[in-house]
């Protein structure tokens, strides 16, 4: 009796392991036979955002999708594929008072072209848009980094979750 338990438990295990639904904690959920992906820079065609904001905002979507999955970082033709192009890069008063702003805020646009290679029905093209908000009384460049910062993890989560969100 105690050998056919062992038996059943061994092959259900055996069973579950060949299951190759991709899964995190963070609720992505990969194609199965999904194992890489390419992202390419995201050239800034935004005439206000400064010449860093590229790079920053490129590294930021890959540190997202290499920490948050099991997927590899390949340079080109992954099995999922994301390229784009940053073209906002905005500063508007937001809050006025006695007429005159009290809080400004930084808002970055960006148009995401994803392809999944295993399934075609993910596949999407959007702009996704962010902004974080400072005091008025503060210089841009005082609080730039910081912002910038904010509003890039706001934006790779979103399109993060739109290219592998479960939910």
């Amino acid at each position: 009796m105690r050998t056919r338990l062992v038996i059943l438990i061994s092959v259900c295990l055996m069973g579950l392991q060949s299951c190759k639904v991709n899964y995190s904690f963070t609720g992505a959920s990969v194609t199965p036979g999904v194992n890489t992906i390419s992202i390419q820079t995201f050239p800034s065609y935004a005439p206000q955002g400064p010449p860093t904001l590229s790079q920053v905002f490129s590294e930021t979507l890959k540190d997202i999708f290499l920490t948050q999955t099991n997927l590899t970082l390949v340079k080109d033709n992954g099995d999922l594929m994301m390229e784009g192009e940053i073209t906002g890069y905005q500063v508007q008063s937001e809050a006025i008072s006695d007429d005159r702003a009290t809080t400004n805020k930084l808002t970055i646009t960006v148009k995401v072209r994803y392809a999944d290679t295993k399934d075609d029905s993910k596949s999407f093209e959007q702009t996704f848009s962010n902004f974080a908000q400072f005091d008025a009384n503060q210089q841009l460049s005082a609080v730039e980094d910081q912002l910038i910062e904010e509003i890039n993890e706001q934006l790779t989560q979103d399109i993060f979750n739109k290219a592998l969100g479960s939910w």
